[in-house]
């Protein structure tokens, strides 16, 4: 969906979206949509703002990825709200440094005539997903001798911890 500056202008834009798995793009975060991405919300320009959007709402979505110990599939159903601003790429100084304060940070640009609703619900999706992505807290991951997923039972290997830090002086002769 097309968030249009020229249609903000005139009016608030409320949106009530369905994006079915693939509609937007995860895959280059080796990420699955695995249910419809539902977003509600609206989108208003700010009353003498010099351009600056609000765009607020919430979405639900349930995503799929690798998990990070085991190897096996990890899902994390998601619901969020979000309230962004953006302002016209145009307000940033091309040549110069510019210290911006801490509310400043908060605030996203867009370009040329308008904004992807799709593009601002990957980004929101992707920064709701945990850092490590595990299919359980309780997962033991893989075993480091033989390969075997640890959560389907146990693999009698045993790993033990070895301190080199002196082996090298191990082999120094007289």
């Amino acid at each position: 969906m097309w968030l249009s500056v020229k249609e903000l202008e005139l009016r608030r834009v409320p949106f009530d979206e369905t994006f079915e798995p693939g509609a937007i793009d995860f895959s280059g975060e080796n990420l699955d949509q695995v249910t419809p991405l539902r977003a509600t919300g609206s989108a208003e320009m700010l009353a003498h703002s010099g351009g600056e959007i609000r765009v607020k709402g919430q979405y639900t979505v349930e995503i799929g990825s690798q998990c990070d110990r085991c190897l096996g599939r990890a899902s994390f159903p998601l619901t969020a709200s979000f309230d962004l601003y953006y302002r016209p790429m145009a307000e940033i100084a091309r040549e110069e440094e510019v210290e911006i304060d801490e509310g400043e940070a908060e605030i996203g640009f867009y370009e040329g005539g308008g904004m992807q609703l799709e593009d601002i619900l990957r980004e929101q999706v992707l920064l709701a997903l945990p850092m490590q992505r595990v299919c359980a807290e309780t997962c033991k991951g893989i075993c480091p001798v033989c390969g075997r997923n640890r959560n389907e039972g146990e693999c009698g290997c045993s790993v033990s911890a070895v301190d080199d830090r002196w082996g090298a002086l191990r082999n120094l002769t007289n």
